[in-house]
């Protein structure tokens, strides 16, 4: 691996950045804890401030490798769609430890009224020059007391936003930190989640001991999701893989499995990117690792789940759909956590993980922004241009 490749992950600032000066990167071997092994240094975990916030998370290194997507025929729970296993190697990357909370969530959430107010002011004005670096932010909640019935406190998972809005939260938080981050594809999510298993979860076939790991139906009671990182973390240091929340990934579930790669993965192990699946309508996108409303053999690390767009906005009221938010379950029991790669993708390809792909939510999105939407400028400047905003109160 070279390290040259990793140092462009800090948006490349110049050919003499060290492995120091990059976040989750070291020159030496740390004296304990987790650590991956790379050409010319490590890469080790570290924590993210959320740049003008106090609002921190942690990012946990991954190790490269080879496993099989998917699961045996025999695996008991198991559905048709999760075959035929297919085989998959990956780079490293970094993976959120925990699923995204509302405290990282709502500093996002709050650059509608931001971006609002910029736009009132001619503050940053968004051009055809420079909309390549602009976002939307979510409107306002339509139904809160769905979102949050189960409150809102600022270490419980953030819920019930839509894939669209996951992957703008990924670019907004990218331009302010100055590393890429995004939503991890299926095969990245499952091979972090399995952490070197093959079995039906990463601690064995057996679900006895998922109370020790994970939130679901038998622990929860139906009491909503709990606080993260409450659970045993698995053996690469990820906590609720299995259960709290299901997880967004960026994949579209097709009625045949995996069967259209399976002639090519025959052929020499696929990589995630190869893998994933460019989806042209709303439905029907992956969501991994069951929620606390889920049985057992929903948390497996192969278990798949499809969205159903229309049914789960069923009761917004609003035309067209918010593309920000969703209304109905399973949605209160849906988040996300962020991935960051080694090796930085260009700006095209990762404006692919970070944007609309889909014609109908393009026509979403152009029916709500101008009026209620709104588009907003992120750069590194942003958090400085937020607080200076906040003093002219």
């Amino acid at each position: 691996m070279r390290l040259l490749s990793s140092l462009a992950l800090a948006f490349a600032i110049g050919s003499s950045l060290q492995a120091g000066d990059v976040p989750g990167l070291a020159h030496d071997q740390p004296a304990s804890g987790p650590f991956v092994a790379i050409n010319g240094g490590y890469m080790v975990p570290y924590t993210v401030t959320i740049p003008g916030t106090k609002v921190t998370f942690e990012m946990v290194p991954v190790p490269g490798g080879e496993f099989l997507m998917g699961s045996p025929e025999t695996e008991t729970g198991r559905n048709a769609n999760e075959g035929p296993q297919i085989r998959i190697k990956t780079r490293p990357f970094w993976m959120q430890k925990n699923e995204v909370c509302w405290a990282e969530y709502k500093e996002y959430m709050g650059l509608y009224n931001v971006f609002k107010k910029f736009e009132t002011a001619k503050i940053r004005p968004v051009t055809d020059a420079n909309k390549i670096d602009a976002i939307t932010a979510p409107t306002e909640l339509y139904m809160p007391d769905f979102t949050f019935e189960f409150g809102e406190d600022p270490d419980l998972p953030a819920v019930s936003m839509t894939l669209y809005a996951a992957r703008q939260y990924t670019k907004w938080l990218s331009a302010v930190t100055g590393q890429q981050y995004r939503v991890p594809t299926e095969a990245e999510w499952e091979y972090a989640a399995r952490a070197g298993s093959q079995t039906a979860y990463s601690f064995g076939d057996a679900p006895s001991p998922l109370k020790d790991h994970a939130w679901y139906a038998e622990t929860s009671m139906d009491t909503g999701p709990r606080k993260v990182g409450q659970g045993r973390p698995n053996a690469f240091g990820l906590c609720d893989m299995h259960g709290n929340v299901a997880e967004w990934v960026q994949d579209e579930l097709l009625a045949d499995g995996y069967a259209s790669l399976r002639a090519r993965a025959d052929a020499g192990p696929l990589s995630p990117l190869e893998v994933l699946g460019r989806p042209k309508t709303h439905d029907s996108r992956v969501v991994k690792g069951g929620a606390w409303s889920s049985p057992a053999a929903e948390c497996r690390s192969a278990s798949r789940l499809g969205s159903v767009y229309e049914d789960w906005k069923l009761q917004d009221p609003n035309l067209p759909k918010s593309p920000w938010w969703m209304t109905d379950d399973p949605c209160r029991s849906i988040g996300f956590r962020l991935l960051r790669s080694i090796d930085e993708l260009p700006r095209e390809q990762i404006e692919l993980y970070w944007n609309i792909d889909s014609e109908s939510l393009q026509l979403d999105v152009d029916g709500r922004v101008p009026g209620r939407g709104v588009y907003g400028i992120v750069d590194p400047a942003l958090p400085t241009a937020v607080q200076q905003l906040k003093g002219k109160k």
